[in-house]
């Protein structure tokens, strides 16, 4: 069953209860990053995530939101070969085993698309540097038009690259060999068990192009959902031009952190109207961490995120819960050569071999997202202020119908704390 939304936009029943459990597999299975000599498994691939699926199902994840799992070089996001998954994972055997375990749990896979740039190592640059010096024949070239190299002032082939990083080169999206590859590398995967997709650096790719793929996939995949990564520009117009289902909040991420951070609650409440027009026309992916920023706990103390999990599970959104957010991890981001290490980490073989001391964070996380999970019409409600300071924050959430409301009061004046009420004043939860 699929439901029609206030937007007039179709969300598969499966994204409109969802609540994703976003794991960096590479680190997840303590996979070698930056390997000095060949790639090799080292024990543990994708399938040992299958000893934590009760773990996930257990938290009220309803699917796991995976980091990239394609053979690379290093981190995953320069990609070797999008047809197969890394041999530091287990290879396309481990994947298999993940997404069938998965469905045999109900809990929906969702893969990392890098289709901005592949590897410097991956077959189509060195193609495209061969057809440009005249080495190479376009027509016998299988990479053909999947980069395009230009002639730089002294003659020599030259490469467009992600944002300065050498070792990334950017796919040619005016080229119809891109659309078609980039086609056929999702639909594999769908079809192979996973159920939708995030757009690895969406920002840097022309709408366009994702026009020209998309419609192809959700022809194939209608129960599909995409959502790009983007950072900052016209979250609304995106949507619209590229026909992603959904992109990124990192407004509302930032101003969460940011408000918290900084004892204002009157940014918050800025970006929650932002929110709600955001909403008019798309419902967002929302989150208050992730693999690329600094751990909600290390940024603005544990008390202090607490209060941001409560705004992620009571505005509109699809949310996601970084892997080890829900045990209180700590993990600062670096702007260094191996400054996302500290927050992709290894996890234990088990859940029982986690420490103890995150269980009270893991119960607030599970009961958040039951609270969530009662209340599915928060998936689109917009929220307006009740009360309004710079230390305390009361908002109510209103369903799109308004039907339905639940009111969320903030404070921290002393130590921080909030309380979430219904529509009759019963106390829902108190921290």
């Amino acid at each position: 069953m699929v439901v029609n939304t206030d937007k007039g936009r179709d969300l598969p029943d499966w994204v409109r209860y969802g609540v994703f459990w976003h794991v960096y597999p590479l680190g997840f299975c303590g996979a070698d990053i930056r390997p000095s000599g060949p790639r090799e498994f080292h024990d543990r691939g994708l399938d040992s995530m299958v000893d934590w699926l009760g773990y996930a199902r257990d938290l009220g994840a309803s699917g796991l939101l995976l980091g990239p799992i394609f053979e690379s070089r290093t981190h995953g996001y320069d990609t070797l070969d999008h047809m197969r998954v890394d041999v530091r994972l287990g290879g396309d055997a481990a994947f298999d085993r993940l997404a069938e375990s998965c469905r045999d749990m109900g809990l929906q896979l969702i893969l990392d698309g890098v289709f901005n740039h592949v590897s410097r190592s991956h077959p189509a640059v060195q193609a495209a540097l061969d057809e440009a010096s005249g080495a190479l024949d376009p027509h016998g070239n299988p990479w053909h038009g999947l980069v395009k190299a230009h002639l730089d002032s002294d003659g020599n082939p030259a490469l467009d690259v992600f944002e300065g990083h050498g070792d990334l080169v950017d796919l040619d999206h005016d080229s119809p060999e891109t659309v078609e590859y980039v086609t056929r590398v999702m639909n594999h995967w769908l079809d192979r068990g996973a159920a939708g997709w995030r757009l690895d650096a969406a920002y840097a790719v022309p709408p366009a192009f994702w026009a020209r793929v998309l419609p192809q996939v959700k022809a194939e995949h209608p129960y599909s959902w995409i959502f790009g990564e983007v950072i900052h520009g016209d979250y609304p117009r995106i949507v619209e031009e590229s026909t992603m289902d959904s992109v990124t909040q990192y407004e509302l991420w930032k101003s969460v952190q940011h408000a918290l951070e900084t004892e204002n609650f009157f940014e918050l409440d800025w970006n929650l109207k932002r929110h709600n027009a955001f909403l008019d026309s798309f419902v967002p992916q929302t989150f208050i961490g992730n693999h690329d920023v600094t751990r909600i706990a290390s940024q603005i103390g544990a008390p202090k995120a607490a209060l941001a999990l409560a705004v992620l599970m009571t505005v509109g959104g699809v949310p996601s819960i970084y892997y080890g957010d829900e045990q209180g991890y700590v993990g600062v981001k670096q702007e260094r050569f191996g400054g996302d290490d500290d927050v992709r980490p290894k996890f234990p073989d088990s859940p029982d071999q986690l420490s103890r001391l995150g269980e009270p964070v893991y119960r607030m996380h599970q009961a958040l997202i039951a609270l969530r999970r009662r209340n599915p019409w928060l998936l689109d409600a917009r929220t307006e202020a009740i009360t309004l300071e710079n230390k305390r924050f009361a908002y109510r959430s209103v369903s799109a119908d308004g039907q339905h409301s639940l009111t969320v009061s903030l404070s921290v004046e002393g130590s921080p704390t909030f309380t979430i009420t219904g529509p009759d004043g019963t106390v829902l939860y108190h921290y």
